[in-house]
């Protein structure tokens, strides 16, 4: 009897695993070109699970790198699940329900939580946010500006979008900093510079789960009543018995906005600056006219830089992606960043082209009912950052690659020191 662990392409490379995105990106981006030459869909190993974690080493999956093959998987939600998990290692229910809230739901639950929570980002609620994200970028660069040199993640790219996801959630300022570093743990709790000490991740990640909770339990209970115009006060005091939450799905909600709200938008901004740095051209072109450049702009930033790296689905029925048969039971690993290089789709796609024209990337997702809700937002938090960079830092620029996050599943950059000329 044929096993999907038949299907393993040993001799390729295994983007599944997390060294594979901790090397440099000429020797990244070779190897995604070897994927693209051998098909676009390959069947891979899972990495092993790491000390400390007590789940088991699953059957492997298949990867996709083409842009084609990923369009078509997003679209057919009914075949393939996000219910079974959206990273490539099984984790129990209990944990993805709590961590990754309605992208690793199916419909009809997560039609029902994605309908009540787009309160937050209708067209009113989004232009009240614009005066809030100007405001928030215009303090940041405040902070720094005279300092001539900065961890350009910490100090700049974190910022911007860790305050407007706690403003439009209601969490108070004060505990901006609680949230930042529970964010980190949960999303690199393998990474060395985020993990326990002890190894224990599980328990680490409960525990940083667990406390996000209790605060957005907390501030939830403050709302009661009130006639706040943040996105909790809206979901406490729905008038609509149908658009109630309960304590646990918001609580879940929550930790999805300011982790993947926090760490993507967090990532494309350092990607941004990095990308810039390397190519003075492009950035010329910009600098030239930001207001018509920064839509095109904005766009290559989030296609090259691709902050989520992949995510996984799982056939409920036996199908095909393409000519390759897929059985039920079978992961599927969509590489949004591979697709975004996919040569078929991007003439030249290596190039960072700040007037790339039509960009069909897939950086916020697929098409689908799992398409980014807050791609509004994060365009908005991006453009608004460069602007002001552009404006008042124009010399700066990265002095090294940077720090890489050690992950398959988020392409980060913890750390990236950054100078220009001091404003007095």
């Amino acid at each position: 009897m044929t096993t999907v662990a038949d299907h393993a392409n040993d001799l390729l490379p295994n983007p599944l695993l997390q060294e594979f995105w901790v090397r440099p990106a000429a020797d990244i981006d070779a190897d995604l070109a070897v994927l693209h030459a051998a098909g676009g869909i390959t069947f891979h190993d899972e990495p092993p699970v790491p000390e400390g974690i007590a789940l088991e080493h699953g059957p492997g999956s298949w990867v996709l790198t083409n842009h084609a093959d990923i369009i078509q998987v997003s679209k057919r939600a009914d075949v393939f699940s996000s219910a079974q998990g959206i990273t490539v290692t099984d984790i129990p229910v209990e944990f993805l329900e709590f961590f990754s809230s309605m992208i690793a739901m199916d419909d009809p639950r997560h039609a029902k939580l994605r309908r009540v929570v787009s309160a937050g980002f209708t067209p009113r609620m989004l232009a009240k946010l614009d005066d809030s994200v100007q405001t928030v970028a215009s303090e940041i660069i405040d902070r720094v500006q005279s300092r001539g040199e900065v961890d350009f993640i910490v100090d700049v790219a974190a910022m911007l979008p860790l305050k407007i996801v706690c403003d439009l959630m209601g969490v108070p300022e004060e505990e901006f900093d609680f949230v930042f570093r529970h964010t980190n743990t949960i999303i690199a709790a393998t990474d060395p510079e985020y993990a326990p000490e002890d190894g224990d991740v599980l328990t680490a990640l409960l525990t940083a789960g667990g406390e996000l909770a209790e605060l957005m339990q907390k501030v939830a209970e403050s709302k009661k009543g009130g006639d706040g115009t943040d996105l909790t006060s809206l979901l406490m005091n729905a008038s609509v018995p149908d658009d109630e939450l309960t304590p646990g799905d918001l609580a879940s909600f929550f930790i999805l906005l300011v982790v993947a709200g926090n760490e993507t938008t967090r990532n494309a901004i350092g990607w941004g600056l990095r990308y810039l740095t390397e190519n003075p051209d492009q950035r010329a072109i910009w600098a030239a006219d930001f207001e018509a450049i920064a839509p095109t702009a904005v766009e290559e930033i989030v296609r090259l830089a691709s902050p989520v790296t992949y995510m996984r689905r799982t056939a409920m029925v036996d199908t095909h992606i393409g000519d390759q048969a897929i059985a039920a039971g079978d992961k599927v690993c969509m590489f949004y960043l591979a697709a975004n290089r996919d040569p078929s789709v991007f003439p030249n796609p290596l190039d960072f082209d700040v007037r790339r024209s039509p960009n069909v990337h897939v950086g916020f997702g697929g098409p689908g009912p799992h398409f980014c809700l807050g791609a509004h937002l994060a365009r908005r938090e991006i453009t608004v950052i460069f602007r002001e960079i552009f404006n008042r830092l124009p010399d700066i620029e990265s002095t090294a690659d940077g720090d890489l996050l050690h992950s398959s599943f988020i392409h980060g950059i913890k750390h990236l020191p950054a100078t220009f000329t001091p404003v007095v």
